[in-house]
């Protein structure tokens, strides 16, 4: 294990190699002498419904149960003899059918008995699981079509730098009600693509209950939402997004479940904790969701074959994982400060959770070596993105979640004149060097009903009534302006990758908010209304297209993300920023008042071309300079011996251009 290069983490050396000795110790004891985490977390091959040679068998884990029948429209849902599962070692389950019992489509469930009682449960290992649109009950469903999905394209290797647009299939088109798989595969990967974006992180895809719980209250954890479609129809999506060139990554769920006993692991058997946590460690007293018991083999065996599964099954690059913070402590630093490294330290860390963490990553890796790992993770835990091999958790990136949360409180508390360029450019530059991270203005997190998007903060109702061309207000057009300057400035200081949720782009109006008995179980706010971006009348698609611009202008440097940031200038006073990566100048002037004629900073001599301008008016901006003027920089004799010259700008008020220098 490499010695970190961070120096205030040399007093916790022994506490970080004993984390990273337990995970290697675990793994050997899951996979024996020669055997892989791969070998171990292909659970899902031998649990579950399967076609064989001679029929039908079905394996559960229920030590527990004490008798457990197979129920379906095959047997009217009633329990008889010739159905019953025979209990095997480890508290295994296991019946073999005939050909004949089952139809591709068929449904069915377990009645699990155990002393004292008894339940219809949905198997743990169900892959399809569907809802009765009249009696809203759950039950598993038999997929097994006589011709299997073929993939047709390769899985695209990681992309570089990452450009995550976040969505969600149901609430991704403008009807008021759920979308389909089909629909997102016709239209929208095709505007995801053409906005620029080289990956799509898709949320709740593994089975849920209540659909308003944005897919976090998972029940079955092997089944994609049938609210979507089939299986093969996700399927469908994923290989045609992998031919556009697209990565597609799982938002996936472990930190916690859903409590449903009917349709999910809450009391499975008879055994409250078969799966979680016992005594007050099950219940997350602030999601009303049960935590899994990292510490048992067999929760291991079920999580980790949940990683392979999605990746062998349904061809996913990698998953952002919920919740990481939650599952390091425990008290799933809730009204905790992580203000010194003691405080990752303090005895308070869920050691069985972190060794999960690391051995998923490290499976993942296995997999595919270009796979992409995420962690939404606030604390600022070191070591989550750090490889294993050098002490760490193995996570690809963390979630930058103080971008947004900083962006959230500076609009909300500060008026313009108030922003300090300086504070600015060091929030969203402030992390660790060995670490990469997502960043990110907005996420799904800042839309949710209750708070608020960037562009609704901005603009507020004015909203409803500005938006035509021609009929912008102040309050619009500095919206507009502070949209755009805000996205240019968290994208390009990346050293990872950037993220954007669905619509966001276009600054979408509103908020989210799931149909629910509070708002009459209403879609109007659960999709994105992609006719506002399209209707060349309305500003959105000013902004859709300035995002656009910044995203090629991005991916038009090989890895972006890793060249150096160099600060230029910055003044408070005048509220202007300028700093510098690869043959870029990016140059901002967050005055709302005061433009600026001959603004000088020391560059590297050459010529300058304006690249890209917030204030253009292809983007809805003045056009107050001319961007088709070369700029030429100045010598000064003082500055020789450093190479640098002067570059002198007309910069206007509340705008951002970027330079780019030619090469001679």
């Amino acid at each position: 294990m490499r010695r970190t290069n961070d120096p205030w983490l040399q007093p916790y050396e022994e506490n970080i190699r004993g984390l990273h000795e337990r995970a290697s110790r675990k793994e050997k004891e899951l996979t024996g002498i020669d055997g892989t985490l791969s070998d171990f977390a292909s659970g899902y091959l031998y649990f579950g419904l399967h076609r064989t040679e001679d029929g039908w068998v079905l394996r559960e884990w229920a030590p527990h149960a004490t008798r457990i029948y197979i129920i379906g429209s095959f047997n009217n849902w009633q329990p008889d003899e010739h159905y019953a599962l025979t209990k095997l070692d480890n508290g295994i389950w296991e019946i073999n059918l005939s050909h004949d019992t089952f139809r591709h489509g068929d449904y069915y469930k377990l009645q699990i008995q155990w002393d004292g009682g008894c339940g219809e449960r949905i198997p743990a290992w169900a892959t399809r699981v569907v809802q009765d649109p009249h009696t809203y009950l759950f039950a598993a469903q038999v997929w097994s079509p006589d011709v299997p999905y073929v993939f047709r394209n390769t899985l695209p290797k990681t992309t570089s730098p990452l450009l995550i647009y976040e969505c969600h299939i149901g609430m991704a088109q403008e009807a008021e009600c759920v979308g389909t798989y089909d629909e997102f595969r016709e239209h929208i990967l095709p505007r995801i693509v053409a906005a620029g974006y080289n990956c799509i992180q898709i949320m709740a895809i593994q089975e849920h209950p209540y659909y308003g719980s944005f897919g976090y209250h998972v029940s079955s954890f092997f089944a994609a939402s049938s609210r979507y479609g089939t299986p093969d129809e996700l399927k469908a999506l994923i290989d045609a997004a992998h031919g556009m060139g697209l990565a597609v990554i799982m938002d996936i769920v472990h930190s916690h479940a859903v409590k449903n006993e009917a349709e999910g692991l809450g009391n499975f058997a008879g055994d409250l904790n078969q799966y979680f946590y016992s005594g007050g460690r099950r219940e997350h007293p602030a999601w009303d969701s049960l935590l899994f018991d990292y510490g048992k083999n067999e929760v291991l065996h079920f999580l980790l074959s949940n990683c392979k599964y999605w990746m062998d099954e349904y061809h996913f690059d990698g998953f952002r994982f919920d919740g990481v913070t939650s599952m390091l402590y425990y008290t799933h630093g809730l009204g905790e400060s992580f203000n010194s490294y003691a405080d990752y330290y303090n005895g308070r860390q869920d050691d069985n959770a972190i060794c999960y963490l690391t051995l998923a990553n490290k499976l993942i890796h296995e997999l595919n070596p270009h796979a992409i790992t995420i962690a939404e993770e606030v604390s600022g835990m070191p070591g989550l993105a750090t490889p294993f091999k050098d002490g760490g958790y193995g996570f690809d990136y963390r979630m930058a979640m103080n971008i947004p949360d900083f962006w959230i409180k500076l609009i909300e508390e500060h008026i313009d004149e108030d922003w300090k360029p300086s504070t600015l450019f060091w929030e969203v530059t402030n992390r660790r060097a060995d670490e990469k991270t997502i960043s990110y203005v907005e996420s799904h997190d800042q839309a949710l009903v209750g708070d608020k998007t960037v562009i609704f903060r901005l603009i507020d109702s004015d909203m409803y009534w500005h938006m035509q061309k021609g009929d912008e207000n102040y309050t619009v057009s500095r919206g507009i302006a502070l949209h755009k300057m805000i996205r240019l400035l968290t994208a390009t200081t990346i050293n990872g990758g950037y993220l954007n949720f669905i619509g966001n782009e276009f600054g979408h109006p509103e908020w989210i908010d799931f149909p629910r008995a509070g708002n009459g179980w209403s879609y109007k706010y659960a999709r994105r209304q992609w006719s506002l971006v399209d209707n060349q009348r309305l500003v959105y698609h000013y902004l859709g297209d300035f995002d656009a611009a910044m995203l090629r202008l991005i991916r038009s440097v090989p890895h972006f993300e890793k060249t150096t940031i160099m600060e230029i200038w910055h003044s408070d006073s005048d509220q202007i920023l300028a700093y510098r990566r690869d043959k870029f100048v990016f140059v901002f002037n967050f005055n709302p008042k005061r433009s600026f004629a001959d603004y000088g900073f020391l560059v590297a001599p050459g010529t300058y071309d304006v690249v890209l301008n917030t204030d253009n008016p292809l983007f809805g901006g003045y056009g107050s300079a001319d961007d088709t003027v070369k700029h030429f920089t100045n010598y000064d004799a003082i500055y020789k011996e450093a190479g640098k010259e002067w570059l002198k700008l007309y910069i206007p008020a509340r705008s951002a251009v970027v330079l780019c220098q030619q090469t001679v």
